[in-house]
Formats: structure tokens, sequence, C-alpha cells
């Protein structure tokens, strides 16, 4: 397959693409040039995991951008196998720091991905940082999209921002504020339900790092 080096020197040929051949030069030159290799995952794997940690801030939207255009290729693969996405930290990717293109490409995977026999699963911490691009319309599109939304302890603050796009009661924000560890509020369909979550033995294990007795 060709690598970004192989397309930039294409572009050099044609004094017509200077200004796509100059905006490569970081991705093939440059800081960002680990980009221009041959990718090493193993997409027939059944667990894939893209770990962005090191792409550091200005190279993680690319970053993650590629890892989740590879993974829709592959849900788009066979729609008789069961498959899901887990997007943790997705403010980054529909947040202020990302752009409408990142944004919409999201957008898409929460609309669509159901008629190809898989899920998504959104991920964050902060309620505000998902509303923060272009008036918010990206964070409610995947909030109206998602069939199950789970919703532990928050600040007041997050509260607020969450009840102009969800139609919680005043109860429910009371108990949010009170949430302990574990528990949640999880809305399902038109079902508002307070829920205690219980890791297993063998979660705990992976959780603590150390021995459970039976």
């Amino acid at each position: 397959m060709p690598i970004l080096e192989d397309l930039y020197k294409v572009l050099e040929k044609d004094t017509r693409m200077q200004k796509f051949k100059t905006k490569l030069i970081p991705f093939v030159k440059g800081s960002m040039k680990f980009f221009n290799n041959y990718t090493n995952i193993k997409l027939d794997n059944d667990l894939i995991i893209a770990d962005v940690y090191d792409l550091g801030e200005d190279n993680l939207k690319y970053g993650m951008y590629l890892f989740i255009e590879n993974f829709w290729d592959k849900i788009k693969e066979n729609r008789d196998v069961k498959k899901a996405i887990y997007l943790d930290e997705i403010w980054r990717l529909i947040g202020v720091t990302s752009n409408k293109d990142v944004a919409s490409f999201i957008y898409k995977i929460f609309k669509t991905i159901r008629k190809y026999g898989g899920s998504s699963v959104a991920i964050t911490q902060d309620i505000s940082d998902i509303f923060s691009l272009e008036n918010g319309v990206y964070g409610k599109s995947i909030l109206n999209n998602s069939s199950i939304k789970t919703f532990f302890a928050l600040e007041e603050e997050n509260i607020k921002i969450l009840q102009e796009y969800t139609n919680i009661s005043e109860k429910e924000k009371i108990e949010m504020k009170s949430l302990k560890r574990g528990e949640c509020i999880m809305f399902v369909g038109e079902d508002h339900i307070l829920t205690k979550i219980e890791c297993s033995k063998e979660e705990r294990k992976i959780i603590e790092g150390e021995k459970v007795s039976d």
C-alpha cells in the first residue's frame, strides 16, 4: 500500500499541487513523520485497542481520526458479526479542540452503526466538553442517537448543562449530586433507572491488581 511520502512525490511533479504538497511536509519530513509509515495494527483481532496517549495534543486529532476510520471500515465488513466501538475521552473528537470534519464523522458512526450490527459507546468525564463545538450540535446528536445513557455523580454546573439537552427531573438533579461510587442513573428510552453497579471478582482482580478471595 502507498504511504504519505508516495503521495508527496506525486504532488511534487505538478506545480499546481504546491499547496497540498506543503500541507503534507509535517507528515512526511517534520514532527509528525511517524504517520508516514505502514500500519502495524492487526484488524483481524477480536479486541483492538488504539492507545493515543503519547501522540500529544497537536497530533491527537489526526491519530484518532485515522484509527476510527480503520475501525469503521472493519465494522462495515460484515453486518452479521456483532461488534462495538468504545470512544473514551469523546470530547477530544467532538469538543472545542476538534473540528467539524472529525465531529461529523463521529456523529455518522453513532447514527448508522446499528445497521451494520454494531454498537458505539462514548465516554467522557466532563459533560460541558462535549457541547463546546458548534453550540453543542454534535454532543446533542450523539445523546439523541444513544439508546442508553448512563450518568454518574455530576457537579452542579454539569447538571445544569445536561438539563438543557435531556428531560431530567428536579429529584434526579438532586440524586445526581449525591450518587456514590458505582451508582448511576441510566436513561433507557423514557425510563430513568437508579442503578448500582458492582464488579465481579474477576473484574476486581483486574482493577485492584490483587488476589480476591472467594
